[in-house]
């Protein structure tokens, strides 16, 4: 038992369900449901184990930081020989692959895009300015991966509305990723801040995409019945953002930091499921509850593991 968990620590397995909760968004943007339901399997798998094999090579890349600022962690600490945990994100990598190719070529192709943006960004692009950006990148590309095996050309998974909401996503993740950057160490008000403009830039990129008057102009036609209740679930997402990295920001010490960013990131659930009911309104309340019922297990298990 104390193996497997390390192996899900590695990966940082509470966190996996926000990417699938991506998948369900760019899904049920270009369908009115879960059918053909063989392609939505095959992209929740090809996204999971896509996610989790970004989140080990993250480990095998920084294994010499870890060393230093995170020695607890399973590669640093010896619980997983470096070898092992190679092997491990490889098999994920190949798996991932494979799962995306029963869904596609398009799919198989946008999932290649994903795991190179996931490969820059944690051996070349982590430490860099631009580093926020390409992990943006990989998220954007995790819901365009949701929404490619719709249509019939080359062209559709980067159509509309879907390919707008995955960059304003991704613009929030970015803002994320800069917020988390110095988690592990007293981080700076200053830089802080930044990250939360970035945030909620890309909240508010959501809104106008999906609820203002931009929406007219990206096919998005969205529910009527679902718009104020939808609004009230944005609402309260930022509310609960910006609550957390007024706390950090405050005081920023590696434990509020955390704990904001663990919020951060799974408010990525409820976003995304808020989007699938302001879009298929009452017809899609089912799909956006189930999206919603992720939260349980990476809230459960994130109690056991940690998330960042």
């Amino acid at each position: 038992m104390s193996k497997l968990r390390d192996y899900l620590q590695l990966c940082r397995f509470p966190a996996v369900f926000t990417a699938m909760a991506d998948i369900f968004l760019g899904f049920l943007l270009v369908h009115v449901g879960l059918s053909p339901t063989y392609e939505f399997g095959a992209l929740l798998a090809a996204s999971s184990c896509l996610y989790l094999a970004g989140m080990v090579f993250n480990d095998v890349f920084d294994r010499r930081v870890d060393a230093v600022e995170r020695p607890n962690r399973p590669i640093p600490s010896g619980r997983i020989p470096l070898k092992r945990a190679v092997t491990f994100g490889t098999t994920l990598i190949v798996a991932g692959l494979a799962a995306a190719a029963y869904a596609g070529t398009r799919s198989l192709f946008v999932a290649v895009l994903l795991t190179l943006c996931l490969f820059a960004y944690d051996g070349l692009l982590k430490k860099t300015p631009i580093g926020p950006l390409a992990m943006g990148g990989c998220r954007f590309l995790n819901v365009v991966l949701g929404a490619s095996s719709a249509g019939l050309s080359w062209t559709a998974p980067w159509g509309l509305p879907h390919v707008f909401i995955a960059a304003a996503l991704g613009a929030y993740v970015a803002g994320v990723t800069l917020f988390a950057k110095k988690e592990a160490e007293q981080s700076s008000r200053t830089a802080l801040i930044g990250a939360t403009v970035v945030i909620n830039l890309g909240l508010v990129l959501l809104l106008l995409l999906s609820y203002g008057v931009w929406s007219r102009y990206l096919s998005w036609n969205g529910a009527p019945d679902a718009r104020t209740s939808s609004l009230l679930l944005l609402a309260f997402v930022a509310l609960m953002v910006n609550r957390r990295a007024l706390a950090a920001i405050t005081d920023p010490s590696p434990r509020l930091v955390q704990a904001a960013v663990k919020v951060m990131l799974l408010s990525i659930i409820t976003l995304d499921a808020g989007l699938i009911y302001a879009k298929l309104g009452s017809e899609g309340m089912a799909f956006a509850a189930a999206t919603m019922l992720l939260l349980v297990p990476s809230l459960a298990i994130g109690r056991w593991l940690y998330v960042t």
